[in-house]
């Protein structure tokens, strides 16, 4: 195996056509750099360089040598960079596209925890209403990491993780259906209905559940904001239509029940984190690696 040294000693006697010259650059001495070239050529039983009179030229075996010996040099700096980013004290900043109602339930906790290993990286949190808003966001650069439901394919994005959830009607531990362990769409249509608006990832799962069951959608009331379904859940007595990863924190202070429903049992939303193709830095990543392990953790 090439040591980083070695690298070092045959891209610069590659670019001058001399170990002398190399050596200068280098600030070594000539004879260190000759001495491991000549242990180089004898284990590779070719030699790498032809010895001409005023210059050493690469041999085709050199040729073919050096292209691995740049790419290797190339891709040690980058992870040197990333290595640098993350030794002593963790600075930077990242900024994260999220849909509003992910930000105050499953992001929080993970937050935190980052914010405590990282305290001086800055955390620029930004809410958006729609999956392409997020999408765009990070695919342009504005944002390093994004996280919603249902994104659609982009080449210029890379999904870094994912987890399906179920929708099921969800209600206050008070509520006549509290207590049951699955209920039916004709179950909930006597109850006030607070349900996600047509601009939701979430509207098309009902419109196709009620439409299979032959029920009229009616709700009292029509919204963008998960957090305003959460809440007329919670005091109004009210049924809406979400998935665990929207009311984790509140059913972990009691404060809301998720109950399957029939005929939503084959309508799965899938959570995603995404990031750009190109990837992101190394204090990013850090962040995306905390969210992977929160998102299995809450689909589980």
């Amino acid at each position: 195996m090439l040591h980083g040294r070695l690298l070092n000693y045959i891209d610069e006697v590659a670019r001058t056509g001399s170990i002398r010259k190399a050596a200068n650059h280098l600030n070594v001495a000539a004879s260190a750099i000759s001495r491991q070239i000549l242990a180089l050529e004898s284990q590779l039983g070719t030699p790498i360089f032809q010895r001409l009179p005023k210059k050493l030229v690469l041999t085709a075996a050199g040729e073919i040598l050096i292209g691995h010996v740049r790419q290797t040099l190339k891709e040690l700096t980058r992870a040197q960079t990333k290595i640098e980013e993350l030794k002593g004290l963790r600075r930077g900043e990242i900024t994260m596209a999220m849909m509003s109602g992910l930000a105050s339930n499953l992001v929080p906790g993970t937050v935190k925890a980052f914010r405590i290993a990282n305290p001086r990286v800055k955390l620029n949190l930004t809410l958006f209403n729609t999956g392409e808003e997020i999408q765009f966001a990070v695919a342009n650069g504005e944002a390093d990491l994004g996280i919603g439901f249902d994104f659609t394919k982009d080449g210029n994005l890379k999904v870094l993780a994912r987890a399906g959830a179920k929708l099921g009607a969800v209600m206050a531990p008070n509520h006549p259906l509290a207590k049951r362990t699955g209920i039916r769409l004709s179950d909930c249509i006597d109850y006030p209905l607070v349900v996600a608006d047509d601009t939701s990832a979430i509207r098309p799962y009902l419109n196709t559940a009620f439409t299979r069951a032959s029920l009229d959608l009616q709700p009292i009331i029509e919204t963008n904001a998960i957090e305003i379904m959460r809440h007329s859940a919670m005091v109004d007595n009210g049924i809406t239509f979400l998935t665990p990863f929207d009311i984790e924190f509140e059913r972990r202070a009691g404060r809301l029940v998720y109950l399957p429903v029939r005929e939503l049992s084959h309508e799965s939303q899938t959570l995603m984190l995404i990031g750009h193709e190109r990837g992101s830095s190394a204090i990013a990543s850090v962040l995306a690696e905390l969210l992977k392990t929160m998102m299995r953790e809450a689909s589980g």
